[in-house]
């Protein structure tokens, strides 16, 4: 199985490869130059022609044309998660979707439109401070898809947002934490 990642600083390439490291899926990394624009010319742009990033590439003669080509960070976290055998079953394929959507539509939105951050980012932290409470995964037994698209925005707030006060969210805290200490997480964000 020969999958190839490809990312830039600054992307959400970051996400997938987490989920690889974490799961110990072998894979190519392709850091493209975005300041030369790479991402906005070929041969990347037969992969992805909107010149975007995350991407990935994976070559298997037992696909369809022996190729499958992906584009969208929420969507490659989905298909590593059935190459990784984590969902197994078609309610497990839905909840890891919909924490997927939710972190890249509903929590991404809340954390990085100005408008939205004052009245849904309120809102959203103290429902994730609930059920992060405790330090259980988000779809049961162990780490996985779920908590990886979610604790990866979490993880941005510090960074991006370093004045905004998370102590009304102590389990948010405590999750940002226990992800910025993963040895997978602190590898894949030069940490490490």
């Amino acid at each position: 199985m020969g999958l190839a990642l490809y990312g830039g600083q600054r992307t959400r390439a970051s996400m997938p490869r987490w989920y690889m490291e974490e799961k110990g899926i072998a894979y190519d990394w392709r850091m493209l130059d975005m300041q030369a624009g790479e991402h906005k010319q070929e041969p990347f742009l037969s992969i992805n022609p909107f010149g975007k990033l995350p991407a990935l590439v994976h070559e298997d003669p037992a696909l369809p044309s022996g190729r499958l080509q992906m584009f969208e960070s929420g969507a490659i976290l989905l298909y590593l998660a059935e190459l990784s055998g984590e969902c197994g079953s078609s309610a497990e394929r839905s909840l890891a979707a919909q924490w997927v959507l939710f972190a890249n539509a509903t929590l991404a939105t809340a954390l990085f439109v100005p408008t939205n951050r004052e009245k849904e980012f309120p809102r959203l932290m103290g429902v994730l401070n609930r059920l992060l409470d405790g330090g259980k995964p988000l779809m049961g037994g162990s780490w996985g898809v779920a908590d990886c698209a979610v604790n990866a925005y979490l993880a941005y707030l510090p960074m991006f947002f370093p004045d905004l006060d998370l102590s009304p969210y102590p389990a948010v805290q405590a999750t940002i934490a226990a992800t910025q200490a993963r040895p997978a997480y602190r590898k894949v964000m030069g940490l490490a």
